[in-house]
């Protein structure tokens, strides 16, 4: 029997209930714990031991502060975007490679940006790593005077940048369709979402050098929005006017849109076309068969993590690459 209860106590845990629990001073149980040399193999098992049963954590917190620095860095992403869902998985990878540990900060309707990058850095992060598409570049630039700051999807004049290649990928689909013979291309844009700018203007340039023609349908990133603007294009404009491809702003337009179509009776790909945007898991589902452009996770995950424990941080583009399913087919006029 064992000669000290290892009975666990109401507050969280310290080294010295372990010490105690163990029948060792606080010195041995911090050399056990910290798997230093100079404890018998006896006292390892039992500090080890009475650890587990109280369910002692060292605090890192406290490490922090002794070593100066707290091994974490602040991402802020949207709620409900299957993109930044992947984005985040793929940074939690990285930081665990490079021993950082992420805090989440999630903007929203009731949580804007700029309330989340503040919240970020007054838990002490070393670097945010944020998805920014509506603050100011000035705000930004206010932040990234604390501490560094990486605009994720964006562009930024203020801070290291880490974007795809929007224009790259929108002509991708423009030229895809284009050989399907397509020649009325309609693109339903995100609103203000992170990356809306740039797909909107490169599909205006895109079909004007493709020579077809192209429309702007305003919308937003989300499926209601996409079906509500595309069901409002069907009701009134003539089906010899309408277009023959859809290109949506992402995937989640690209789920309306489909509502819509199908509300009106047009079947996908015979009659008409549509793509969406990112590849996300909603492009892959078996009744969406989505055409898609593809951003590269992985390496925007990489570059935005060397960029936030490299200061000052390089921006970079990376390309995207289509994606060919069967929601696209052939147009004959």
């Amino acid at each position: 029997m064992p000669q000290h209860s290892a009975q666990r106590p109401a507050k969280r845990p310290t080294l010295a209930d372990v010490a105690r629990a163990s029948g060792v001073s606080v010195a041995l149980a911090s050399i056990v714990l910290r798997e230093a040399e100079g404890a018998s193999e006896e006292s390892r098992a039992r500090v080890k031991q009475a650890a587990a049963e109280l369910g002692y954590r060292p605090d890192s917190r406290a490490r922090s502060l002794r070593s100066s620095r707290s091994r974490t860095l602040g991402l802020a992403l949207a709620l409900g975007e299957p993109l930044h869902a992947e984005l985040a998985d793929a940074l939690y990878a990285q930081a665990d490679s490079q021993g950082f540990e992420i805090i989440l900060g999630a903007t929203g309707k009731h949580r804007d940006e700029l309330r989340v990058l503040n919240t970020l850095i007054d838990a002490g992060v070393e670097a945010v790593i944020g998805v920014f598409p509506e603050l100011p570049a000035s705000q930004l630039a206010q932040a990234a005077k604390q501490l560094p700051v990486i605009s994720l999807l964006r562009q930024s004049e203020a801070v290291p940048s880490i974007i795809t290649d929007e224009a790259a990928g929108i002509e991708q689909l423009v030229s895809h369709l284009a050989r399907l013979g397509h020649e009325r291309m309609l693109h339903l844009d995100g609103g203000t979402a992170v990356s809306a700018q740039q797909r909107r203007e490169a599909f205006l340039a895109s079909v004007e050098r493709t020579k077809v023609s192209g429309q702007v349908l305003h919308a937003d990133a989300d499926e209601a929005a996409a079906f509500k603007a595309l069901q409002h294009y069907f009701e009134t404009t003539p089906p010899g006017e309408r277009a023959t491809a859809i290109l949506a702003f992402n995937d989640r337009a690209a789920l309306g849109a489909r509502q819509a179509i199908d509300l009106a009776g047009i079947r996908v790909p015979e009659q008409i076309s549509l793509t969406g945007y990112d590849d996300s898991e909603f492009s892959r589902l078996a009744h969406a068969d989505l055409t898609s452009v593809r951003q590269d996770v992985a390496a925007l995950a990489k570059a935005a993590m060397q960029a936030a424990l490299n200061s000052p941080g390089e921006s970079s583009t990376h390309a995207p690459k289509l994606v060919v399913r069967g929601s696209t087919g052939g147009h004959t006029a």
